[in-house]
């Protein structure tokens, strides 16, 4: 069974995602600096598929694979110096 996102909300610092297994995820906004940074109305903007969730305005995309695993933004890392 592939466990889906059901629903988003959020308080001040943090993502709420309800899963379709009945658990909830609280995940700090500050793991994704676009939604920290982001304004309510463009929080709301959610698209919910069966892999993840997407803003289109801010080119955020979040898979509940991810979420569960306990990863954040990856977009902004960078390689360790050797």
């Amino acid at each position: 069974m592939n466990t889906s996102a059901k629903s988003v909300r959020f308080d001040d610092n943090s993502m709420w995602v309800d899963l379709s297994d009945g658990r909830v995820l609280a995940v700090p906004l500050a793991w994704f600096p676009r939604l920290l940074h982001a304004t309510a109305e463009q929080r709301q903007l959610v698209e919910i598929s069966s892999k993840g969730l997407h803003w289109d305005a801010l080119d955020e995309d979040i898979s509940i694979a991810g979420l569960l695993l306990g990863v954040g933004d990856l977009s902004r890392q960078t390689s360790a110096a050797a």
